[in-house]
């Protein structure tokens, strides 16, 4: 059946069906203008975990989801499907995440690891497992847009979009990077883990393409990310979450809050949402959560804005989403995916 066929024939206004795809909907892949690229994996999180479980949990969440989309109502005939989530991939994180544990155990017992000999085989192991899961992601992302697709990428951990990253590097001279996030996530190899999801927007700055960095919703950070923002002023604009809300409260309006976030980046724009930039209610069983952060509807009015604005949306991630005891975290993951994926077309 072509996918005008399926748009013919498909009922939205049906119940969602498990044995669909994403969100019930029947389109495959190769069908879909909108490819998701799930990848389970959580190999170095220093906190909570269950991040790798995120693409399943919204996955299993996105079928109660109603299609007729507020901004965006004929969002589900472009076709958005899932690619099968790696299981090689998430057997990888796993053997990893296993010598990272006992890494982070002794940093938590005061011996410093990265000055010890003994870790010195884990290290490498660790940080030769994660480039392997960057090169599948970026290998997986590059043929899904030689194929025509946009293509958003679903975590996992927040470290999980680089590969991603690097395969836009190749296609695009010059773009920027927002991010709504709870952490600056600007640290070089936390904990000595050269791919922690602490050092994503370190290791992304790395890359000469991106050249403007927009953080919004920020409200934990150390020393070393300032003095690092200090040095990369240029190409890093912050908007710290108690700055938004003590200017919301002085009478400045979210949509003038969110022209300047939106003026401060480039042409073409490409959007990273970690799922803690949220209010913690909404997503209580994230890995980091730190009180604060933008309601759903602050997050889809941002969105909308930056659609509205003429930007050209060149991809996406939702990261860190996990689930607990019901399916509360996906059932906000997903909503803030469909979001995403209306804003991308």
């Amino acid at each position: 059946m072509t996918k005008e066929e399926i748009i013919r024939t498909f009922n939205p206004n049906d119940p969602g069906n498990a044995d669909a795809g994403i969100f019930g909907l029947p389109f495959s892949c190769e069908q879909s203008d909108i490819v998701l690229i799930p990848v389970p994996w959580e190999a170095t999180v220093s906190y909570g975990s269950g991040a790798a479980d995120g693409p399943e949990a919204i996955l299993d969440a996105s079928f109660q989801l109603d299609l007729n989309h507020f901004d965006y109502p004929g969002l589900w005939k472009k076709g958005i499907a899932m690619d099968e989530i790696p299981n090689d991939i998430a057997a990888l994180s796993n053997e990893i995440r296993e010598k990272a544990t006992r890494i982070i155990e002794a940093l938590g017992q005061g011996i410093d690891p990265r000055k010890d000999s003994a870790f010195s085989a884990d290290y490498a192991i660790i940080n030769a497992g994660c480039e392997r899961m960057n090169n599948w992601v970026s290998a997986r992302s590059e043929y899904w847009r030689s194929q025509g697709k946009t293509v958003g990428l679903i975590g996992g951990d927040h470290s999980t979009p680089l590969g991603y990253l690097r395969t836009l590097a190749k296609e695009h001279e010059s773009f920027g990077l927002l991010v709504v996030d709870a952490h600056l996530d600007l640290r070089n190899a936390f904990e000595g883990f050269q791919y922690s999801h602490a050092s994503i927007f370190y290791n992304a700055l790395q890359l000469p393409q991106v050249s403007r960095l927009v953080q919004v919703g920020i409200r934990d950070f150390c020393d070393e990310e300032m003095q690092f923002i200090d040095s990369q002023e240029e190409r890093i604009k912050v908007f710290y979450d108690r700055a938004i809300q003590r200017a919301v409260m002085s009478g400045t309006t979210w949509k003038q809050i969110f022209q300047e976030v939106i003026g401060n980046l480039p042409q073409k724009v490409y959007v990273s949402i970690d799922i803690d930039g949220l209010d913690p209610k909404l997503c209580p069983h994230t890995g980091t959560p730190v009180p604060g952060g933008l309601e759903f509807e602050q997050l889809a009015y941002l969105l909308h804005l930056l659609k509205q604005s003429g930007k050209t949306i060149i991809g996406f991630d939702l990261c860190e989403v996990a689930p607990g005891e019901n399916d509360w975290d996906g059932n906000v993951g997903a909503r803030v995916l469909y979001q995403l994926c209306g804003m991308s077309r």
